[in-house]
């Protein structure tokens, strides 16, 4: 099994250092389960390669152990000595320990750089395909490619097999491509060749401490990582959404509790649903989704209106959907009701068969939550996977702020908004992606609107050309 790390900084050199691997030697490393070859196929002012190769000695892994049960053939036919698992992560971690834990004698400066890397790992058996690969590394901000490899490829009608060659590309700091690396390869084989006690929560949370608390499948890489250990993972991510006592959820309630008595004066959150719901049944939409769903305050609005057929909610945060079930009553809805709703946990940002199939897409109040550069893969899934003949948009209007009484100058309206635009950079935004995907889009004010600022709300209608009503 091999993984080759490139750099593009220059001098690209300087990966020698920041590994503590001299680029003009091969070393080798004794491990208790096999050696592990460092060199540099390629070194350069422009271009810097280093591989480490794991070599499994798989008799070696057996002799000495203590098996349940009869000794089987499968002891010593797997696929262990030839695929990067939770093997690989232990050579990482002793074979680029300094790296990995961030320190660097000649070049500390270079430590928490964000650099332009490339890492190659093959064979990666992925238990979950080529979705769970992109799932778990797109949202640290990589390129991903993933080459599937067949079972035999002298009998094609074999079909492919669970083992892929990954490739990715990023600008980061190296210390973060190793923590990645050595927490996702154990969770993409979801195995473990030892057994996982509770010294694995420490190395989880010690390894993750700079990217899993946020990462949307934090819960799945806990359960994963340690392997059969529900209970370990249960606490493990208590421990990281518990930071400092705080609950990312409950601050993501109290902060939209914040903005809805910011906007009650206006009625707002009301006159969104109203305005919205008008849009639908104008385009004729008679089966929809809200995107980004929350605790469900439109997705009940659609139900109780037997105009629309089909309704469904989608949110990454399991809490929100819990919440949404309570305040839709779902317990005691009636039979025909709940047969026209269906919730379900998503991420926005990656492509979802789930998605496909209405007539329209409901954005409301979600993309301002959305880092800017995720916004293009969440354009990607709406209008061009997910692809319904009418999306709706509302976002704030950063404009009116001014006129909202406590709300300091310069202030968002909600502490998770990664951005609020104006009217114009609302409308930019809008004209190019209904150009990119074939849409045309208007514009409507949602709110009282001020001869100056304008309205509280924008909101953008996307029709598919040549199917606008």
């Amino acid at each position: 099994m091999l993984l080759t790390i490139t750099s593009t900084h220059q001098p690209a050199g300087d990966l020698g250092y920041l590994l503590a691997k001299h680029p003009d030697r091969c070393q080798t490393f004794d491990l208790s389960f096999g050696k592990a070859h460092v060199f540099y196929p390629e070194v350069s002012d422009a271009r810097c390669t280093a591989a480490l190769l794991l070599d499994l000695d798989p008799v070696g892994l057996v002799r000495g152990r203590r098996a349940k049960g009869a000794p089987t053939l499968g002891q010593y036919v797997n696929d262990r000595p030839y695929v990067a698992s939770s093997f690989f992560s232990v050579a990482i971690a002793e074979v680029y320990r300094s790296a990995l834990g961030g320190r660097s004698k000649e070049r500390p400066e270079l430590v928490d750089q964000a650099i332009p890397l490339q890492a190659r790992v093959e064979p990666l058996p992925v238990r979950g395909g080529e979705p769970l690969l992109r799932r778990l590394f797109e949202p640290l901000g990589y390129e991903v490619t993933a080459t599937r490899h067949g079972l035999d490829a002298s009998f094609p009608d074999w079909g492919e097999s669970p083992y892929f060659t990954l490739e990715l590309a990023g600008t980061l700091p190296l210390r973060d491509l190793l923590s990645h690396l050595y927490v996702l390869i154990p969770v993409l084989d979801h195995d473990k060749h030892y057994w996982v006690d509770k010294a694995e929560v420490e190395k989880l949370l010690a390894k993750g401490e700079r990217w899993l608390a946020d990462h949307p499948e934090r819960d799945q890489i806990a359960r994963r990582y340690l392997y059969r250990q529900p209970r370990l993972a249960r606490e493990a991510v208590a421990r990281l959404v518990d930071e400092d006592g705080v609950d990312p959820d409950e601050t993501e309630e109290k902060q939209a509790r914040r903005e809805e008595k910011l906007e009650e004066k206006l009625s707002l959150d009301e006159q969104r649903r109203g305005v919205v719901l008008a849009a639908l049944k104008e385009a004729g939409a008679r089966r929809v989704i809200d995107l980004g769903c929350g605790e469900g305050k439109l997705v009940r609005a659609l139900l109780d209106d037997t105009h629309f057929q089909s309704v469904a909610g989608v949110d990454v945060s399991p809490r929100a959907l819990e919440h949404a079930e309570r305040r839709l009553k779902l317990d005691r809805m009636p039979a025909l009701k709940r047969e026209r709703l269906k919730l379900m946990q998503g991420s926005l940002t990656y492509r979802d068969k789930r998605f496909a199939g209405y007539d329209a897409a409901c954005l409301i109040e979600v993309i301002e939550h959305v880092d800017t550069p995720r916004l293009e893969p969440l354009e990607r899934v709406v209008f061009e996977f997910a692809r319904p003949a009418t999306v709706v948009v509302t976002t704030p209007n950063r404009e009116y702020n001014v006129l909202f009484e406590g709300l300091p100058e310069g202030r968002l309206r909600h502490a998770d908004h990664r951005f609020e635009w104006s009217r114009a950079e609302f409308r930019a935004w809008a004209k190019r992606v209904a150009a990119v995907y074939g849409y045309a889009v208007r514009f409507l004010p949602v709110g009282d609107v001020h001869p100056e600022h304008g309205a509280p709300t924008q909101m953008g209608v996307f029709t598919r050309d040549g199917e606008a009503r």
